[in-house]
């Protein structure tokens, strides 16, 4: 590697010119007078609550994960055990397994976002150090088996029988393929994409990454399918043809007045869950839901403010069509304490998180 090519490697360059790294609000700030004319349309500043009858604010914020996976048919998503705080660590183990769940295990908070505090529990002693820094109530739940994982953007105007894609992102687990010469931490040092998560893949995989693979065996080192947790994510929303589209309308219209949000979704084969089969819903995000396709490393930032507006617009006229037949906008003292009830949620999830 040249000087020029370990300059670009520096995280501070990378995240000059890769946009997808940068904050929310460097790429959401030129938006906001967006938000605000909608807001004024609407006559209301919260009035995406009304988008989601049936989940509390529409899923914009401080939703219940457990609340929403109790309106979902439980056939479509992955067995999972809810636990309040404080807990503890051996009753939560002999509640697993009275549930019958096994390891390897998925921990989760009940209330959170972009993969902050989940966590892989691969056995008893991860389960009871998960439950001893556990701030929040949390949730445990199987790991699913498949291997792939898509975000899909569903929408639905009240008013219409069928809904429809908007958009659909792959999701690429970041990973190392060895060389049989240098560790894994040398190899994550090449890689632009790794070097963003290193500190965080230090504090998870500590010792191991001085491991040498051997040449061509390919690691995981992060099996989240979160863009903050080190995800590629890549706009496949070509592939919303007709099949997809009639089994994901299936699904979505049995949650309970849903109509605007991102369904996240693993899979075995795309042919299977074309076909309704061989899948899970590991995550359903409302009316806060981002259309992550976006975060292709090959849209510019135009592109993403145009589809940003685009699915804010949907979101607007779904929540007016609710308003007209009798759902209900947050008040501003209610929406404001919603925005004050997730600052603290956040600082909590922070703590689980370190």
């Amino acid at each position: 590697m040249n000087s020029i090519q370990r300059i670009l490697h520096r995280r501070f360059f990378i995240k000059l010119f890769h946009w997808e790294y940068w904050s929310f609000n460097s790429v959401y700030l030129c938006l906001y007078p967006v938000w605000f004319l909608l807001c004024l349309r609407a006559r209301s500043f919260f009035f995406f609550a009304a988008s989601n009858p049936s989940i509390r604010n529409g899923g914009f914020l401080c939703e219940s994960k457990k609340d929403i996976i109790s309106i979902i048919p439980p056939q479509y998503h992955p067995a999972t055990a809810f636990f309040s705080i404080p807990a503890n660590g051996e009753m939560v183990l002999r509640d697993l397994e009275r549930a019958g769940l096994q390891f390897p295990l998925i921990g989760k908070p009940n209330i959170g976002g972009r993969g902050r505090g989940v966590k892989v529990l691969r056995d008893e002693q991860d389960v009871i150090d998960y439950v001893r820094h556990a701030y929040l109530d949390f949730h445990i739940q199987e790991f699913v088996p498949w291997k792939n994982e898509v975000g899909i953007f569903y929408v639905r105007y009240p008013n219409q029988e069928n809904g429809m894609i908007t958009g659909i992102v792959g999701k690429e687990f970041l990973s190392v393929t060895g060389d049989d010469r240098h560790t894994i931490l040398h190899l994550l040092q090449q890689d632009k994409r790794a070097i963003m998560y290193l500190a965080s893949l230090k504090k998870i995989h500590g010792d191991k990454l001085n491991f040498v693979l051997p040449e061509g065996e390919r690691m995981i080192v992060s099996p989240f399918g979160n863009h903050a947790r080190g995800s590629k994510f890549l706009d496949v929303s070509h592939l919303a043809d007709e099949a997809l589209t009639h089994v994901i309308d299936k699904i979505c219209k049995e949650i309970p007045d849903f109509y605007f949000g991102r369904l996240d979704i693993r899979y075995d084969t795309w042919e299977a869950l074309k076909e309704g089969r061989n899948f899970s819903i590991i995550e359903v995000n409302g009316a806060g839901a981002e259309p992550t396709h976006i975060y292709d490393p090959r849209h510019s930032l135009f592109f993403a403010w145009k589809e940003i507006v685009r699915h804010w617009i949907i979101l607007l006229r779904i929540s007016r069509m609710n308003k007209k037949v009798g759902h209900r906008y947050l008040s501003f003292r209610e929406g404001v304490a919603m925005f004050r009830e997730d600052k603290e949620w956040s600082k909590k999830l922070a703590a689980m998180t370190e």
